[in-house]
């Protein structure tokens, strides 16, 4: 399980010398939800701590829930910047996603919510991984 990776073919081809993929998941998300989604996102430097102003926003708009301090927007997330980091990942995985395709171990999903997508992947998922058992039901 390697999520987000490879993200080129360098890495792709680099991962084939390590370990045999059987299963590659793909979820194509609209461009327009990532960056927005993305261009939400505020972090209190001190801790770590991320919040997304539309879907887990700070108690007080812009500081810390914890310790109140001014939250801020990493440089990376402002929407300019959202927009040509997702176009350079288009570009860079599209041969990428060519390759498992052509292997026949690429499944895609589609959708703007986690709700949505999740028992489709979760139904892949466990009909390619057997459930973990109890100790007792060994």
């Amino acid at each position: 399980f390697l999520p987000g990776f490879p993200r080129t073919l360098g890495q792709a081809k680099a991962l084939d010398g390590i370990c045999e993929l059987d299963l590659v998941i793909s979820l194509n998300i609209p461009f327009e939800t990532l960056k927005d989604r993305l261009s939400a996102r505020w972090v209190h430097p001190a801790s770590g701590r991320v919040y997304n102003m539309d879907f887990n926003p700070p108690q007080t708009q812009g500081v810390d829930d914890v310790t109140g301090e001014p939250l801020v927007q990493r440089e990376d997330d402002r929407p300019e910047a959202v927009a040509a980091r997702l176009r350079k990942y288009k570009d860079a995985a599209k041969p990428v996603m060519e390759l498992y395709r052509s292997r026949g171990i690429l499944h895609s999903f589609s959708g703007t919510e986690t709700n949505k997508i999740w028992p489709y992947v979760y139904a892949l998922l466990s009909s390619r991984i057997p459930p973990v058992l109890p100790d007792e039901e060994h």
